[in-house]
């Protein structure tokens, strides 16, 4: 989505949200509440687009969606039996209106809605080509690019042309469009991303990011999108094709650590199930002489409960995170930062006491939390402080779509562990293992490799990510982190 500044202070931050239905009444409404089941995955901006009587209409706006549409006219003026949505987090572009999803065109023979959850690794060099062109962009982000693709495209029908398209552009991304016509699903040759079909009971299919979306609107599960498919919703039904049969999976497996719900699964695997296994492995790796296991509210408490069972230790709430504080932006000074996250986060000193605690986490990237919330432990009473990390350490950056593209940004990638150990002032630290990830994980698949992105913690890209490859040229050469040669994309 074009790289801007790093604005969490705290964690990693998500990359975006889709939801399409077509064929469906009130389908507008209906995105509403299938969006807000990933609104973990965006909070800066969000947008809908309806589709009446061939006519598409849309709203969209800064903020979550609950301060877009407060509004209820608004979702009373998107009519029509399709919809398309999005919710943004910036992993590429400014956080203008200008860049909130979907991007909708008129075209002199039909209308485009476009949303886009990923990052396109070689959006800066296809933006120049095209700008030398002509081309004008009205935004900031990657995912436009793909428009102008599609209408410079000699190809006689849409899909072909949207087919052309896709084959130009290189790296993470789910992508959903919308015509007077139907709806069209894509996912990259890789499947960095999760992409899944439902269908609702009166035979309407919906395509989203996650199944928790799915539940959230009553819709039953069909099937995942696979690496490379192009998939065609319309009044006749669904249409399975591919874009390129080069392919391979490689989901991001920060989808299973951090990104996606508890409640959602990836290509048959439950992510809360994964994150209690990565907890139990954690456990076996990285003993604690400890009395409790505290979890760091919300997304480690699946690994909280699998540590906790598996090294036998009692599970404590030591941590209360105020759930009606928004995510928490970089602030000018250090006591602002941390009084920042105070305000999320609580401890409870009855619990802490005197206790040694195992402090579960699910990543470290900066390091910022991890030291405020150690401090704020050891304020409450607690005797030690062991960070558990139910991920492996992060050394390299992402260009999939999350917002982590230079290695100074990560603390791992800097500091040795037990240089990172004294930094956030813990008594012992330690990390999953890679190896514990992927076993832990469990995903079965037919391909090579073991279906997932862990190049953030070995170095080992699944593709070229071709802009971004200068800044790692060094690294490449001394053989730090590769690219598979194999890949074509």
């Amino acid at each position: 989505m074009a790289i801007e500044p790093l604005k969490s202070a705290n964690s990693l931050n998500e990359e975006c949200g889709i939801f399409g239905v077509w064929g469906m009444p009130n389908a507008a409404e209906l995105t509403f509440y299938g969006l807000h089941a990933l609104q973990h995955r965006g909070q800066e901006g969000t947008g809908i687009v309806a589709n009446n009587h061939g006519h598409l209409w849309q709203e969209r706006g800064l903020g979550l969606l609950s301060t877009v549409f407060e509004d209820p006219q608004k979702l009373k003026n998107l009519k029509g039996n399709a919809a398309l949505g999005h919710v943004r987090y910036a992993t590429a572009g400014s956080g203008g209106v200008e860049n909130i999803q979907p991007f909708m065109v008129n075209f002199n023979d039909m209308q485009v809605a476009l949303a886009h959850n990923g990052n396109i690794t070689n959006a800066k060099t296809l933006r120049k080509e095209l700008e030398d062109k002509g081309a004008i962009f009205q935004s900031s982000s990657d995912t436009e690019i793909l428009l102008h693709l599609i209408r410079r495209s000699k190809k006689a029908t849409f899909v072909e042309q949207l087919k052309e398209a896709l084959n130009q552009i290189h790296g993470g991304f789910a992508v959903l469009l919308m015509t007077p016509d139907g709806i069209y699903a894509a996912l990259d040759p890789h499947g960095y991303r999760p992409f899944v079909i439902g269908q609702l009971p009166n035979g309407a299919y919906v395509a989203t990011s996650e199944t928790a979306a799915l539940n959230a609107v009553g819709a039953r599960f069909v099937r995942d999108v696979q690496p490379g498919e192009l998939i065609t919703i319309n009044d006749q039904g669904m249409k399975i094709d591919h874009y390129t049969t080069d392919t391979t999976l490689n989901i991001d497996s920060m989808e299973y650590i951090y990104f996606a719900r508890p409640d959602s699964d990836i290509y048959g695997v439950n992510v809360h199930q994964a994150r209690k296994r990565m907890g139990e492995q954690l456990a076996k790796e990285a003993p604690a002489n400890a009395d409790i296991v505290v979890a760091v509210p919300n997304s480690s408490l699946s690994a909280t409960m699998g540590y906790a069972e598996a090294s036998g230790l009692p599970n404590e709430m030591g941590l209360i995170k105020n759930q009606y504080i928004a995510r928490t932006f970089i602030e000018p000074t250090q006591e602002r930062r941390e009084r920042a996250v105070r305000m999320k986060l609580s401890a409870i000193p009855s619990v802490l006491k005197g206790k040694r605690v195992v402090l579960v986490d699910d990543s470290i990237v900066r390091g910022t939390t991890s030291k405020y919330i150690i401090r704020m432990l050891r304020e409450a009473g607690a005797k030690e402080v062991h960070v558990r990390i139910a991920s492996p350490a992060f050394k390299y950056p992402s260009f999939y779509g999350i917002d982590m593209q230079t290695s100074k940004e990560l603390m791992a990638a800097n500091n040795s562990t037990e240089e990172m150990r004294k930094k956030i002032g813990a008594d012992s630290l330690q990390f999953l293992s890679t190896e514990g990830l992927v076993d832990s994980i469990g995903l079965q698949h037919a391909g090579k490799g073991n279906g997932l992105t862990t190049a953030y913690f070995d170095g080992h890209y699944p593709s070229p990510i071709y802009d971004y490859e200068p800044e790692l040229a060094a690294k490449e050469k001394t053989g730090e982190i590769t690219f598979d040669p194999e890949v074509g994309q």
